[in-house]
């Protein structure tokens, strides 16, 4: 038996879902659009910035000669729904459910490198998981995991879109695989159902107007983007819901799943301190921007679903929180659920102390909202 078919069955015993191999030549192909995407502001700034190390494999482990790339599947449906209580719900989105990601893949990485030192002498390696300087989805698409859709994502025929991807870039000389000889064709559901219109049609993206990008950016979500979170704290995934690719799927288990963490009740949500969402949401991959940007997301959230149990809370927020990018939200979802404030709504709105341009803005709007000249 080769090298080649001892990793791939080693793959399989560690619970790797799909497993390729490819050179470790460099991916001069995509500089062009990498700087493109840097020259007219389209990264969402998560990126690894220097643009040399995404593209040359050599700069990350001089002695590369092949990259392993493995893809780990995932679930888009919850096996269990989380019990009806008398909260509204949020939702994480699929990518999220469960043990954060990182730790899977690293942990399957780290395995699977252990038993390639086993195989073989001299093994040199770097394992790389999303963070790492080289564009996952060009070494998957590279080394025959799935071919990237018009989305931006790889995409497989066995597990669609819903594949967490890594590598290892090792000094190995094995045969590489080749890229699979299926794609999108005509299909474009994704470019036409995103709700943002991010999608560029081309594999690429304006990666600041994705939903995924706003639920995790800090400081005020623009207007434009409030109501098309819908409930989602968390991420997006329309163009995956959408995609023929991932009908009909049943991906199993990367991680045990929570139905509670992977749709929280909102209220709740919102009184956690950072104790409490460290040790509830700190091991799932959404709690990585912090508790007051998913929180701001909450308070979206609960506008959006119009809940009028949300208002004391709401008031609350506006009164006492120390946080004015939540103060400032807080105002606008009030005025989302309630028809028409009392007075003391008014006063409360309008009587934040030291008001930041955010909140004003906010103040601004209520008031134009209501067509009232309180000042």
């Amino acid at each position: 038996m080769d090298i080649k078919e001892e990793i791939r069955n080693l793959a399989k015993e560690i619970g790797i879902s799909k497993i390729g191999f490819t050179t470790a030549d460099d991916f001069s192909y995509l500089e062009k659009s990498l700087r493109l995407a840097v020259e007219e502001g389209r990264n969402s700034g998560f990126e690894h910035k220097n643009i040399e190390e995404r593209i040359k494999p050599k700069l990350s482990l001089a002695s590369a000669k092949t990259i392993i790339s493995i893809a780990v599947a995932y679930p888009h449906k919850l096996k269990q729904q989380p019990q009806k209580t008398q909260y509204k719900r949020g939702k994480f989105t699929p990518n999220s459910w469960g043990l954060d990601y990182h730790y899977v893949l690293q942990d399957k990485l780290e395995k699977l490198a252990r038993g390639i030192e086993e195989m073989t002498v001299n093994f040199e390696y770097k394992g790389m998981v999303d963070t790492g300087a080289l564009v996952d989805t060009a070494v998957a698409r590279r080394a025959g995991i799935g071919f990237i859709g018009k989305n931006g994502l790889v995409i497989s025929k066995e597990y669609g879109s819903y594949m967490f991807l890594g590598e290892l870039i090792t000094n190995l000389e094995i045969e590489p695989d080749q890229p699979v000889d299926y794609g999108c064709g005509d299909c474009n559901r994704c470019v036409v159902s995103c709700p943002t219109s991010c999608l560029i049609g081309d594999g690429t993206m304006n990666a600041k107007r994705c939903l995924s990008f706003q639920t995790q950016d800090k400081g005020m979500m623009d207007l434009e983007f409030r109501k098309k979170i819908k409930t989602v704290i968390y991420g997006c995934d329309i163009c995956q819901i959408c995609c023929p690719y991932n009908k009909g799927l049943d991906n199993p288990l990367a991680t045990d799943i929570d139905p509670d963490l992977a749709h929280p009740e909102l209220l709740p949500f919102l009184e956690l301190s950072n104790g409490q969402f460290k040790e509830k949401f700190g091991m799932v991959a959404g709690s990585w921007r912090g508790k007051n940007i998913l929180q701001r997301n909450a308070i979206i959230a609960l506008a959006n679903s119009r809940d009028r149990s949300a208002i004391p809370k709401i008031l609350q927020i506006i009164d006492t929180s120390q946080n004015n990018i939540h103060i400032a939200t807080a105002i606008w979802a009030l005025g989302e659920i309630v028809k028409e404030p009392s007075d003391e709504m008014l006063e409360l709105v309008m009587q934040v102390k030291n008001p930041t341009p955010e909140i004003q803005q906010e103040q601004e709007r209520f008031l134009r909202k209501y067509a009232t000249d309180l000042v």
